[in-house]
């Protein structure tokens, strides 16, 4: 199967869901996440800001600030992402795609030993990713390499094998429900 209709075939069982489904597998998440060693080793979570049903992050978003940790999220500058740390996940507007984004401009994240949580359509069980197709985060991951990464999905969002570009990088570690 390609990616176009692969990407097709989750948008609608995604859209599928229930608002109660998201939260209940989004909470089972935010449990396994914060008993993971890249989350209990982190200072800094680059995270993302929920798009239409994907995995409700602001309530691990949230817990990661009571934790004494620095949190950022993404925000889209033409083809460039930047992470934006944020201390009131509440101020955001939509930005590129319709997906929430910091309304301030920084200040700019720069802890290069951030664990990333990675957004995703797809994923295999040794950590390839489909991604929505912008190519955002592999630009980034290419550009700052030293980030651990969690990928955070749905169950039926696990797939046997992916194809995969030399540009895509893999994820350290894939929790899904």
């Amino acid at each position: 199967m390609d990616k176009k209709e692969l990407r097709r075939q989750i948008r609608q069982l995604k859209r599928a869901m229930t608002e109660e489904q998201i939260v209940e597998a989004s909470e089972k998440l935010g449990e396994l996440f914060v008993d993971t060693p890249q989350y209990k080793n982190a200072k800094t979570i680059y995270g993302y800001l929920p798009y239409n049903q994907e995995v409700r992050t602001v309530p691990m978003l949230e817990r990661a600030i009571r934790d004494g940790k620095r949190v950022a999220v993404p925000k889209v500058y033409g083809d460039d992402m930047k992470f934006i740390y944020m201390e009131d996940l509440t101020r955001v507007e939509l930005g590129y795609a319709g997906i929430p984004e910091p309304v301030d401009d920084g200040p700019v994240a720069d802890d290069p030993t951030a664990l990333v949580l990675m957004p995703g359509m797809a994923f295999t069980q040794k950590g390839d990713r489909m991604g929505y197709g912008g190519g955002f985060y592999d630009k980034f991951l290419a550009s700052e390499p030293e980030h651990p990464t969690v990928a955070l999905c749905y169950a039926f969002q696990m797939v046997e094998s992916l194809p995969t570009e030399e540009y895509d990088i893999p994820v350290d570690c894939v929790l899904w429900a």
